[in-house]
């Protein structure tokens, strides 16, 4: 089958490795120059490796194992503490937090060269019998036997099929980064989360000593962002005495921080029309609150690719509704718990979290497999080489 991906994110990327690897014909056409690599870091849950697996990517020797989540009090003061070697053990797969380049080069070093096209901007798609066609700015066209919209937030496939169903604000903003710190957290496998009236912060080591940061604050679209945000995050959390929280904000520059604004989309019942369908944040775009962003383009990919794969020529629009109606479930589940941001109960913790740390994995591992089809299906992966 030929298949043309508007997008070189993760999902765009994903979904053409595996259908690469099953004998499809793939062009990825992606707006600009170049990959867009920029961006902090990733986290990938035991379902996000577990869909990488199901694709053919081993994700051992990727970022960082994460084998710990420890929330904490502005003073550094212990409120929880949960093993993700434990959860990685019993689903079968790990748990991770990469830079978003490593995988997005690792992903691309799959392809055939020449099947990621830079250039013009996708303006959206037409469709005559038999074949559709992905519509560009400078009056090229692209057709195929299916066309995937993976082109984000901004989707113009979406944007096409529903006309001003645009993303919403959730009121709150990442502000965030990825950087070498000389702390001994970079060299270790321990994820912290601390949280305070001042807001939440994350400090995830990545691998190569790298740290991914964040801080989640009150915002919306209306607000200026400002010129020095280095300094703005010192003057917020001046009062915060956690070694780390301030080995971050010691070292942090106004170039080492990006904006990531908390959106959501509808998830919709149907995710395209005929031979044209959309996957990741096109079509459910939602606050990291849970971190299940890129995961579930993951999951996307992995499901689309045996869909796809199933047909072999044949009724394509079949197999993408059927895609969809695999996927809709999980990934509406997951994008209506984490757009639940005011009642999350780890990361918006401020006092010690009243169940044993067993039942918190629980609870972890129940959600993870109520979100995902690759650890219903995938056999398990390498976690003790990880």
């Amino acid at each position: 089958m030929d298949v043309v991906i508007i997008g070189a994110g993760v999902g765009g990327l994903a979904a053409a490795v595996g259908l690469v690897r099953r004998g499809h014909d793939v062009r990825v056409f992606e707006r600009g120059e170049r990959l867009r690599t920029g961006g902090a870091a990733l986290s990938l849950w035991s379902n996000g490796t577990a869909a990488l697996g199901g694709l053919g990517i081993d994700p051992v020797g990727l970022g960082r194992p994460t084998d710990s989540v420890v929330g904490s009090t502005p003073t550094g003061a212990e409120l929880y503490r949960m093993d993700l070697r434990a959860v990685s053990e019993d689903l079968g797969w790990p748990n991770l937090c990469l830079p978003r380049r490593e995988l997005l080069e690792r992903l691309a070093s799959e392809l055939p060269e020449g099947a990621v096209s830079f250039g013009p901007a996708c303006t959206g798609t037409r469709q005559e019998p038999g074949r559709a066609t992905a519509l560009f700015d400078d009056g090229s066209t692209a057709s195929a036997d299916v066309v995937v919209g993976a082109d984000g937030l901004r989707s113009a496939v979406r944007a096409q099929l529903w006309p001003g169903d645009v993303p919403r604000s959730r009121g709150y903003a990442s502000w965030q980064g990825l950087a070498p710190l000389p702390i001994e957290l970079a060299g270790s496998g321990t994820s912290r989360w601390l949280s305070g009236a001042e807001g939440t912060c994350g400090i995830i080591p990545a691998g190569g000593g790298q740290v991914q940061w964040w801080f989640d604050l009150p915002w919306t679209p209306d607000d200026p962002e400002p010129s020095h945000p280095a300094q703005v995050l010192r003057e917020r959390f001046a009062s915060w005495t956690d070694p780390d929280v301030r080995a971050v904000l010691s070292q942090v520059r106004d170039a080492d921080v990006s904006l990531f604004p908390h959106m959501q989309t509808r998830v919709p019942r149907i995710w395209g029309a005929g031979r044209v369908t959309l996957m990741g944040d096109a079509v459910h775009s939602f606050p990291p609150s849970t971190a299940q962003g890129a995961n579930q383009a993951l999951e996307d990919a992995l499901v689309l690719c045996a869909a796809l794969d199933a047909v072999r020529g044949g009724d394509a629009a079949s197999a993408l509704r059927r895609y969809e109606r695999v996927r809709r479930p999980r990934a509406a589940r997951a994008s209506w718990v984490s757009g639940r941001q005011p009642t999350q109960v780890l990361k918006g913790s401020t006092r010690p979290i009243p169940l044993p740390e067993a039942a918190l994995r629980g609870l972890l591992k129940a959600y993870l497999k109520s979100v995902s089809n690759a650890l219903r299906h995938a056999p398990r992966g390498p976690v003790a080489g990880v």
